[in-house]
Formats: C-alpha cells, structure tokens, sequence
C-alpha cells in the first residue's frame, strides 16, 4: 500500500483539527483529536542549521511540536531568549514538547535550577540522564513544579541500558519520574521497541522514534522502518498504553547531519502515516 503524500496527511489532519473545532464532529471524536498525542521533532536531528532556520524547516515538513536540546536553547538562556523562542516556535504553528537530554546529580540547587528554566519555556517534561544520587532531589522537584522527568537511555554500557534498569530506578518514587525511551538505542540494546513500551505502560513521558539497521552496539542509523523499528506497532502500542496528550513524542534522526531534511521527510512520512492509521484503526 502506498503511503500518503505529506500534502494529503497534513490536508486531511487539518480538516479533521477544523471540523472539530467548529463542533460539528461528535463530543467523543473531538476529545480524540484534542487528546492525541502530537508528533514533534528533538531538534538534535537539525543540529546543522542556525535554530531559527531549523524551526522553520521543522513546521515546513509537517511537525506540530519541537523538543529542544541545550544546543539550541541553553539551560542558561536569558528571560529574553527564552521569550523570543517560545514566540518563534508559537508564530509557526507548533508548541515545545520538552528539552534535554539533561544530567541531574545529587546537587539540588542546580537540579532546581533546570526545573525553573523548565517552567519558564513551559514544557511538560524534561528528558534526563539522571545520576542515582540525584533521585531524591527529583521525587521533591516533580512535585514542586509539576514537571515530568524523563530518563532517556543511550544503548550499551550505559547505566540505562534495558527498560529493567529505568524501571528500578523509578520504583516506589513519584509517578511524575518516567522515562523517554529512545527507541533506536534499546534496538541497540537488543530489544524490541514494542515491548519496552509495553514494560514501561503508565510511566512513558517521552519517545524518540528513531531507528538502526542491526540489533549492536556500532551500527548505522536509518529510515524509519528500514531496519529494526516496527513503526505501525509502536505506535499501536503507544496507543494502548496511554502515551499522554502532552507528551514528547519526538523524530530524531542523528544520521547526516549538513543535509537531512530529505531523509527526515521520508520518516516523517512513515510515522505520520503509522499515526493515522493507529488513529482510524481504534
């Protein structure tokens, strides 16, 4: 089956977005619209551009909401920066899901220091790699500010390697400390991404959809669903566990970096069209 153009995709979601808006969809199908989780991109995927530039590049190709990272909107950012970007980001349509990835560590001045950088760019949820010294200063700062914390892993030998090793770790603290679970890396950890969504059902705050050619260490980055991603179940999954409306469901795609829109198109195209399916399906 061939997959739907961009046009078509973003034709047929903005329709679907007024029709709802204009109340003349039934209650329950405008609650699905407004509580469908968005897709966004993590800006690293566009790392190669001046940050204006690469918002406009990120709303041009179809996605509703952006993650940052410290390279494009530092943990130090002035009031006025801060302001200027979120205006930016609102101007073309999109909203700011999340930032990070984020290290956390049993200092707690500094840890709240990244909380209060949070609230002011009003995100949800920040993506961490959090020390475990710092979990204690984390369970009283997620219930201060009423933020999400996400811990991303990295692959192997990372100290999050496995869902098991997220899942410990959050154990009997705040149901607010989660985890962003980037997919490609637990390919690269030797799991499969439909069942870490399933091991981590109730505590997913964020997703990087992002996927590698072979279940190792070293390996290549590609296409979504080119390699060892199941792009339909992931997202069916997703939809089964309850992935939040606000939650940071994000593209990232590391792979050739001066020149990745076309490749980001394609996986665009791939999870817009896994999306909508999962959407009519159920």
């Amino acid at each position: 089956m061939l997959l739907p153009t961009r046009r078509n995709f973003l034709h047929k979601t903005s329709l679907l977005a007024a029709v709802a808006a204009c109340g003349t969809l039934p209650r329950v199908a405008r609650a699905a619209v407004a509580n469908r989780p968005k897709l966004g991109i993590q800006l690293y995927s566009l790392r190669g551009y001046p940050v204006e530039e690469a918002l406009k590049h990120a709303r041009d190709i179809g996605f509703e909401q952006v993650e940052f990272y410290s390279g494009m909107l530092p943990l130090d950012a002035s009031d006025e920066q801060i302001t200027a970007t979120k205006k930016t980001v609102a101007d073309l349509g999109m909203s700011i899901s999340g930032h990070g990835v984020n290290r956390f560590t049993k200092d707690a001045a500094a840890n709240r220091s990244i909380f209060e950088f949070a609230k002011k760019v009003g995100v949800p949820c920040i993506a961490a790699d959090p020390d475990l010294d710092s979990f204690d200063s984390l369970n009283d700062l997620v219930q201060e500010f009423d933020i999400r914390i996400a811990i991303h892993n990295h692959g192997p030998n990372h100290r999050y390697n496995k869902a098991i090793d997220v899942l410990r770790v959050i154990e009997r603290r705040d149901e607010r400390i989660g985890a962003c679970a980037d997919l490609g890396h637990y390919i690269r950890s030797g799991q499969n991404a439909p069942e870490v969504i399933r091991l981590l059902k109730g505590r997913l705050y964020g997703i990087h959809l992002k996927d590698f050619a072979e279940m190792k260490d070293k390996t290549k980055g590609v296409i979504l669903g080119k390699g060892h991603l199941n792009v339909a179940e992931v997202f069916s999954e997703l939809q089964e566990a309850g992935f939040p409306a606000n939650g940071a469901l994000s593209l990232e795609y590391e792979e050739n970096e001066q020149n990745p829109l076309a490749d980001i198109r394609e996986c665009f195209a791939v999870a817009s069209a896994a999306m909508q399916k999962t959407s009519t399906t159920n």
